[in-house]
């Protein structure tokens, strides 16, 4: 059976083991054994649970036996994995690697691709769809005040339907993820407004949603999206490694459904994040000028952002410095200098307001500004257009950033 771009399948896979510890058939863990296991790759790029299911961290696996340590989901995973690999595998110039992407993880390392920061031939992305991811410590929070849970008791988190499900050993919790958002709680505030939840920006999309039937909660969900995809998936079904069937017609409308729903609430989020932004770009950082007063200049935001990658940093620059040290708050020209950097690449991974101790909303002031950007220039939909690339590519069949 030949494997071809924008294939569907239902799949699961043919070590038992390895299909029990995966979250849905263990497809994932699968094809990653199988590409070490052939040389086809040097290393596994994933996250592994750390401290607990609130604490991720990137490994590297060089060993097939080891991919099954990343098998599984952690909503409180909210690494990018694009800067693991850019500044510490150097973009993997001197190896080839497969890495587990979200859409976000996907998006930044397509921009570092287009600015040659990653070598695109030498990375294959399997991408995991993504409904949002949720902070560590507020979510431990929630699950004590709100579900009433202790958060080490807590085996399994899901969201599924609108719900977000707290599972233990005695059973399962769910309240509806609308409720707990609108109470300032659930998913981190920039995945609120992503309208990217498959990441069709990857080789392969993978995820549960749309498996019905007899296969429902057995089995992934498989979208071909591109030819090195369709390379992989084929010798790993050629191999005998994965079980594969057509998808059920109901399903693949579903999922199409719950993607729209979610588009539909980002969309609805967005307008409410970019309410009251209408100038010009200047204008918008005006607007962010009592937040940014907060700041201390401690460099987290651009120590955290896998797109800055500037070898010298010209706000250190020898010379006149354009933003004096030991002042707070931080000259405007801080923030003004990322923007310019920033404003037609911001993937809205929000890795910037992950680490602001001061609690700017970076990540919100760079995608509006971000979005201005592409109101004025346009979307690129990945389609039928081989010149070089003004912004992001969003991959095949996908015309949205975030």
């Amino acid at each position: 059976m030949a494997v071809n771009v924008n294939d569907m399948f239902y799949a699961y896979s043919g070590n038992e083991a390895i299909k029990e510890k995966g979250e849905y058939g263990g497809v994932v863990t699968t094809i990653m054994k199988y590409l070490l296991e052939e040389g086809i790759v040097d290393a596994v790029v994933a996250v592994e649970e750390a401290a607990d299911l609130y604490d991720a961290k990137p490994i590297l696996i060089t060993d097939p036996e080891d991919v099954i340590k990343s098998a599984g989901s952690l909503h409180c995973g909210t690494l990018n994995l694009a800067k693991f690999v850019s500044k510490y595998l150097d973009g993997a110039r001197d190896m080839k690697i497969a890495v587990t992407t979200k859409p976000c993880d996907a998006m930044t390392l397509k921009e570092l691709m287009r600015k040659r920061k990653v070598i695109e031939e030498n990375v294959i992305m399997i991408g995991v769809n993504c409904g949002g991811t949720m902070p560590p410590v507020p979510t431990m929070k929630m699950i004590r005040d709100v579900y009433e849970l202790d958060p080490a008791d807590v085996i399994k988190e899901e969201i599924s339907k609108g719900k977000l499900i707290m599972e233990t050993a005695e059973g399962e919790k769910a309240i509806s993820i609308d409720e707990l958002e609108e109470e300032g709680m659930g998913r981190r505030e920039n995945c609120q407004r992503c309208t990217m939840n498959i990441p069709t920006n990857a080789d392969l999309a993978l995820g549960n949603w749309g498996v019905i039937g007899e296969l429902a909660g057995k089995a992934t969900f498989v979208e071909v999206c591109s030819e090195k995809g369709a390379d992989i998936l084929d010798k790993v079904i050629e191999a005998g490694l994965i079980e594969t069937q057509e998808p059920i017609e109901k399903g693949v409308t579903i999922r199409a459904n719950i993607d729209g729903i979610m588009v539909k609430q980002a969309m609805a989020q967005r307008e409410k994040d970019f309410a009251g932004t209408s100038g010009d770009i200047l204008e918008v950082f005006a607007e962010y000028k009592e937040e940014f007063s907060k700041c201390m200049k401690c460099y987290g935001c651009r120590e955290a952002c896998p797109l800055c990658f500037c070898d010298d940093c010209c706000l250190e620059a020898e010379g006149p410095e354009w933003v004096p040290g030991g002042y707070t708050p931080a000259a405007p020209f801080f923030h003004l200098t990322r923007m310019v950097h920033m404003v037609d690449a911001c993937t809205n991974c929000g890795q910037c307001s992950e680490v602001c101790p001061c609690e700017i909303p970076v990540s919100k002031v760079w995608a509006t500004v971000n979005q201005k950007v592409r109101d004025i220039f346009g979307y690129y939909s990945g389609v039928d257009n081989e010149e070089p690339l003004p912004f992001t590519e969003f991959g095949p069949k996908s015309y949205r950033q975030y």
